[in-house]
């Protein structure tokens, strides 16, 4: 499930203009890292932050981002993940909002 959320993140992430790489940060994947124009973001996609381990792999190589640029979890979760300048957002949630 989680690969098709991610190809369904990606297809989205096109559709509005982004311009969509695959990042590596000291050694931690980052699903997406995403431009348009001046404008970035960094995006994990899972499909659900069921465990301590799995909310570690998704936020860890999100925190040794040292910019001022929005970082992005999004899951099947309805409750909020958010915290240390990360957000946490809801997959239907993003798919329906006309922003990030």
């Amino acid at each position: 499930m989680g690969y098709i959320l991610e190809n369904i993140v990606y297809i989205e992430l096109f559709r509005r203009g982004y311009d969509v790489k695959i990042g590596l940060i000291n050694g931690k994947d980052i699903d997406f890292v995403c431009t348009k124009g001046r404008e970035k973001i960094y995006i994990q996609v899972t499909y659900k932050l069921e465990n301590d381990k799995t909310i570690e792999r998704e936020f860890s190589g999100l925190a040794k981002i040292n910019d001022n640029f929005d970082k992005y979890v999004l899951s099947m979760d309805k409750l909020d993940f958010s915290g240390s300048g990360l957000k946490h957002r809801n997959i239907i949630d993003f798919l329906t909002a006309d922003y990030i």
